[in-house]
């Protein structure tokens, strides 16, 4: 990402409607898979630490993170926020079965080889440990943000859950949120393209009140986007378990080696 993009979020994380309501659901859909708060956690693409802040506040003591970038491990670093260490989520620096849990929120959309980061998640994984993914949703809102951010990509909610089980995760969970605010999300980036207008970061467009009311509004959402699920959203949420069966591919069969080696 761009520094821009690190310094609004690093500067609006912790009381941004956005990140905020994210957080919270999260935190509710790691109590409702039965995640331990003694397990083994791995955020990957940890950024500014919005989901250390989480996990924290969570009561998740075994927790650590990951990034590419030096100026985010900073960031987190100087926010008292926990372990973050440098890597690749294609590559990354852990022995096969590490963690119980692997958050990737927002993440897979930066990687070139999307196929080849969920492989690492699922070979990190202890059998039956749990993925909890976002990624953006639908190519229709593309905007100045995706930009910034250095996407590669936003999906549909069947194409990426084919992807994730290809890669030999079993998908149980899946829907879209953020789906109260799609109409006026896409609007706005129609506007902002058309008018050839810039901005350093969406996360920028905002105001106390405006904050109170996007949180609200928000809340009720992630809240009932699990049931309503609705057929469209600005994200997509998976939840998929290691399953520890064969992975295919090339029309081959491997099986996967697990090693219980701790650091």
């Amino acid at each position: 990402m761009e520094q821009a993009v690190y310094a609004a979020e690093a500067a609006l994380e912790e009381r941004h409607w956005w990140f905020v309501c994210r957080r919270r659901l999260f935190a509710r859909e790691l109590a409702r898979a039965g995640v331990a708060k003694d397990a083994a956690m791995l955020d990957v693409g940890t950024s500014t630490g919005t989901n250390l802040r989480m996990l924290r506040d969570a009561g998740y003591h075994d927790v650590t993170g990951l990034d590419m970038s030096d100026e985010a491990i900073r960031y987190c670093r100087d926010k008292g926020l926990g372990d973050v260490r440098k890597g690749d989520i294609c590559a990354m620096p852990f022995p096969d079965a590490r963690f119980d849990a692997v958050l990737a929120t927002d993440i897979v959309e930066h990687v070139d080889d999307d196929a080849a980061a969920l492989a690492e998640i699922r070979r990190v994984l202890k059998p039956g440990g749990l993925a909890l993914l976002t990624v953006p949703a639908f190519e229709q809102l593309w905007g100045a943000q995706d930009d910034l951010s250095h996407h590669k990509r936003r999906y549909r909610l069947p194409r990426f859950c084919a992807l994730v089980e290809e890669t030999g995760l079993e998908v149980e969970r899946r829907y879209h949120f953020n789906y109260l605010l799609f109409a006026p999300i896409w609007l706005a980036r129609q506007i902002i393209r058309r008018s050839g207008a810039t901005r350093r970061s969406e996360n920028h467009i905002n105001a106390p009140g405006l904050n109170e009311l996007l949180t609200l509004l928000f809340e009720i959402d992630c809240r009932t986007a699990p049931l309503v699920r609705p057929p469209f959203g600005v994200s997509i949420l998976v939840g998929a378990r290691e399953n520890t069966m064969p992975v295919h591919r090339n029309g081959a069969s491997h099986e996967r080696q697990t090693a219980h080696t701790d650091h």
